[in-house]
C-alpha cells in the first residue's frame, strides 16, 4: 500500500512539476511576448519613417510611369494628327476623280463634235455631279436668291441704289456663289445689295 502511495504521490509531483513548467513557460512567454512588444513599439517608433519612405519610393515610381505613359500618348496623338493632315483630304479627292475621269471624256469627245448643243449638255452633266459629290461631302451652296442681306453668309460688294423699298436690304446679284461645309462658311457668297 504504501508503494501505491508513494506511485500516487510521485505521479502527483511530476504533474505538479508539469504544470509548474508549464505555468513557468507561459509566463516566459508573456515576458518574450512583453519583450517583443516593447521592440515592436520601438520598430513602431521608427517604422513611420521607413513607411514615408517607401511610400515616396512607391510614388516616385507611379510618377515616373504616368510620365512616361503620358509622353507616349503625346507623341501618338502627334502622329496621328500629322497622318490626318497628309492624308485628311483623301476622301474629297476620291470622291472627285469620278468627275475628273468625266470631264477627260467630255473633252475627247468634243473634238469629234461642233454642236455647242452636246457640248453645253455634258458640262451641265459634269457639272451636276460635281455638286452631288460635294453635297455628299457636306457641301452645299449658300442661297442668294430673294435672300435678305446677312453679313455671316454674304459679303456685299456693291450697293444698288434706287431698287424701291421692297429690294432694300435685300440681295439683288450673286456675283460669285458662297459655300458652306458642315453648315461652317467657308467662302462668302459675294453679292450686290439694294439700298
Amino acid at each position: 500500500m504504501k508503494e501505491e502511495e508513494i506511485k500516487n504521490t510521485e505521479e502527483t509531483l511530476e504533474e505538479s512539476f508539469a504544470e509548474e513548467t508549464e505555468v513557468e513557460g507561459a509566463a516566459a512567454d508573456e515576458t518574450e511576448a512583453e519583450g517583443a512588444d516593447v521592440e515592436e513599439t520601438e520598430e513602431e517608433e521608427k517604422d513611420p519613417l521607413t513607411a514615408a519612405q517607401a511610400e515616396i519610393e512607391e510614388l516616385k515610381t507611379q510618377i515616373l510611369y504616368k510620365t512616361a505613359e503620358f509622353d507616349n500618348y503625346r507623341k501618338r496623338t502627334l502622329k496621328e494628327k500629322a497622318e490626318l493632315i497628309l492624308n485628311g483630304g483623301e476622301k474629297a479627292v476620291s470622291t472627285i476623280l469620278p468627275v475628273i475621269d468625266d470631264m477627260e471624256r467630255a473633252i475627247e469627245n468634243g473634238a469629234k463634235t461642233d454642236d455647242p448643243d452636246v457640248l453645253r449638255e455634258g458640262m451641265e452633266l459634269i457639272y451636276n455631279k460635281m455638286m452631288k459629290a460635294l453635297e455628299g461631302l457636306g457641301v452645299k451652296k449658300i442661297d442668294t436668291e430673294n435672300a435678305d442681306f446677312d453679313t455671316d453668309v454674304h459679303e456685299a460688294v456693291a450697293m444698288v441704289p434706287g431698287m424701291g423699298d421692297d429690294k432694300k436690304g435685300k440681295v439683288i446679284d450673286c456675283l460669285q456663289a458662297g459655300y458652306q461645309l458642315n453648315d461652317k462658311v467657308i467662302r462668302h457668297a459675294k453679292v450686290a445689295v439694294g439700298q
